[in-house]
């Protein structure tokens, strides 16, 4: 068997145990690895029903077939796990040296139980697998607790970790590497805190199985060349994806004042235009060529790495309209290990709420110290920041109806940064994620707002399931970043032909629709086992967007229409195979080869 390992290692915390399991081949061809291999396994090891902070939660870190080998921005990995934010289903990617040592140390995954009785860190290096103590870095940001792992263990390794926000189990912290990378928005770095473990260190030394190396090198070099003569790669090197505030705010779907408007009078403010005058540094993930990294120096001169997301979410979304005071709460962020995209909505909830006098404390739209002063206390879960640490969906419960309405989120996970009053196909994109409302498997809306923007049609449910396919079931199980082909239009026929030379099994388009299927199809099946009367109206997007109409911009007036977003959901689940609720019918369950993984339905 080429491309796969065929391993996975395991580490039981609380018995300080370390084995290694075999993995069948069909289970990797079925599912091919990243997402599709981390869901699998979490479905036959995570007990139905448990706490996701408890002992019995595993934690994944899934690599795929493509990880960490010399082909373009392959340095990703997947972490998943049962999310303590929404309780369902949670997922990331995170672009780190990690991938690298991982495919180079002879697994394909590694799976994490239980709790150790003190805070350790694991160390992997290939078949050497050690449970160390980590009294000297638990406490520490998670850029300290990364330098003194460097100095302990050298520059060539991967590093995943913590930091206050993981360790105080913080309903949305991340596990973050090189110091602003960071992945695994529902919670992983919670799950991580939870087993009371601040690391992971990979070191890993062998050589990849891969069938055919030189034309894998070969079509690499293609496609590499490809990505530089790309007519945006020039803008694209010069902005990455902060060009995207100015795109939002002509499109109206900058996410503004909670989401209530999509435009912002001082968008300039935090563009990437004004990034660009202000960058210092590009960084990249390992194997990239396109780096999106863009670092400028914050409010009190120190490094912050920006993307569109952290951006709108802690800029036009809470009107903080200075762009190196949105560079220092996004380092903080970082330091902190906590998600961004959830920090900017809980922030914003918490603004709008005592606007509306729903809360006794006073805080205003855009007040960078006193924002400064909660992201701090978020961390460590001190005064009002233990409120915000649950996140929107919980703070929104607390304080009753009216506040459901304001509470931006789908299935417990928070918007990313894309208002869609007038989108409804990306409002179905956030409804239908399988993670809660992430843009991360379909970015629909830049084909909507070239198309006919505000219609329900068919077809614009058939270009998200493609999407979603694509997306969340190609890139997320190969493992590699999708940027390539998204930004730079690098044909995704260059993926299914290094597939191919890494497995030597002759991939198609359509066996990766079938397995991207699959994987939609089993992550459906885990939310619905740990939901006890799972029923459709967990498809919704935020009821702002349907309640609340733009009083701003072009689209001034617009909202979602209830009638079309069900058709289109409909039109979704048929797509799918799913029932009018939104579960997998008998014989979808058949067709995909799950009926022996989860059962027959009804038994």
């Amino acid at each position: 068997m080429k491309g796969w390992w065929g391993r996975v290692l395991r580490i039981d915390l609380s018995k300080e145990k370390i084995s290694t399991i075999s993995i069948d081949e069909r289970i990797l061809v079925d599912f091919i690895g990243g997402r599709g291999l981390a869901v699998r396994l979490l479905w036959e090891y995570n007990p139905p029903g448990v706490d996701p902070l408890s002992p019995y939660n595993n934690l994944i870190i899934s690599s795929g077939p493509l990880s960490g080998l010399p082909i373009p921005s392959s340095g990703k990995l997947v972490v998943a796990s049962k999310s303590p934010l929404t309780n369902g289903y949670g997922d990331g990617n995170i672009g780190s040296m990690a991938s690298f040592h991982l495919k180079r140390a002879g697994y394909d995954a590694i799976i994490i139980s239980g709790r150790a009785r003190k805070p350790v860190y694991v160390f992997i290096e290939n078949e050497k697998v050690s449970i160390n103590p980590a009294d000297h870095i638990w406490g520490l940001d998670s850029f300290q607790a990364e330098d003194k792992l460097v100095r302990e263990h050298g520059k060539n390794v991967g590093i995943l970790l913590i930091g206050p926000a993981g360790e105080n189990m913080v309903r949305y912290a991340t596990i973050v590497s090189q110091k602003g990378r960071s992945g695994g928005r529902p919670g992983l770095g919670a799950v991580m805190g939870s087993k009371n473990l601040k690391a992971i260190v990979i070191k890993g030394t062998l050589q990849p199985p891969v069938h055919d190396i030189e034309s894998l090198r070969k079509t690499a070099e293609e496609a590499y060349k490809k990505i530089l003569e790309a007519p945006g790669y020039d803008y694209w090197i010069r902005q990455g994806t902060m060009a995207t505030i100015v795109w939002s705010q002509q499109n109206s779907v900058l996410p503004t004042m909670n989401f209530r408007e999509g435009v912002w009078d001082y968008y300039e403010n935090i563009s990437g235009d004004l990034m660009e005058k202000l960058k210092v540094d590009r960084r990249a993930c390992p194997f990239c060529n396109m780096g999106c990294g863009n670092v400028i120096r914050d409010e009190f001169d120190e490094l912050s790495e920006l993307d569109y997301e952290n951006v709108a979410m802690l800029g036009s979304n809470i009107l903080l309209g200075d762009l190196k005071k949105v560079a220092a709460l996004n380092r903080m962020a970082d330091l902190y290990g906590m998600d961004t995209i959830s920090l900017g909505n809980s922030l914003a909830f918490l603004m709008e709420a005592s606007e509306k006098g729903l809360i006794r404390e006073k805080i205003e739209w855009g007040d960078f110290k006193t924002v400064r002063e909660l992201v701090e206390d978020t961390a460590y879960r001190r005064g009002l920041g233990a409120f915000i640490a649950e996140g929107v969906m919980r703070m929104s419960r607390s304080l009753g109806r009216e506040a459901l309405d304001f509470a931006m989120h789908v299935k417990g996970l928070e918007v990313s940064a894309y208002d869609c009053h007038a989108a409804p196909g990306m409002a179905l994109a956030y409804a239908t994620s399988p993670i809660g409302a992430h843009h991360k498997d379909a970015w629909i809306i830049s084909y909507e707002v070239r198309t006919d923007r505000l219609s329900y049609s068919h077809e614009k449910v058939e270009r998200l399931v493609y999407l979603q396919d694509i997306r969340g079931g190609l890139f997320e199980s190969l493992t590699v970043c999708r940027l390539p082909w998204v930004e730079l239009g690098l044909d995704i026929d260059y993926y299914i032909r290094l597939l191919g030379d890494a497995t030597g099994i002759a991939w198609t388009i359509d066996m990766v629709r079938v397995v991207a299927n699959r994987i939609y199809t089993l992550i459906r099946l885990f939310w619905i086992r740990e939901f006890q009367g799972w029923d459709r109206s967990l498809d919704y997007p935020p009821p702002r967007w349907f309640k609340h109409p733009l009083t701003k911009g072009p689209f001034k007036g617009a909202r979602l229409e209830p009638s079309k977003y069900d058709s289109m959901l409909d039109a979704y689940y048929e797509l799918r195979g799913w029932d009018s609720n939104g579960v997998p019918k008998p014989e979808t369950i058949e067709k995909l080869g799950l009926t022996s993984i989860v059962g027959s339905p009804g038994a």
